[in-house]
């Protein structure tokens, strides 16, 4: 499997926070599903509160 960095920006209460996920995946389409449902299910938010501004490709 290959390793993404995601990184972005998601709602919180009335201000924008930045993260950055390492996740591993087999495409960068799942890694991008695999953080949304990571935000998402952590701090309770629906996708149109995530913003993803970048994904990188990490070999292991």
């Amino acid at each position: 499997m290959t390793g993404f960095i995601i990184s972005g920006t998601f709602k919180a209460g009335s201000n924008w926070k930045r993260f950055t996920k390492t996740v591993s995946s087999q495409n960068e389409k799942n890694a991008i599903e695999k953080v949304y449902s990571l935000i998402g299910s952590e701090n309770k938010l629906k996708r149109n509160f995530i913003e993803i501004t970048s994904t990188a490709e990490t070999r292991a």
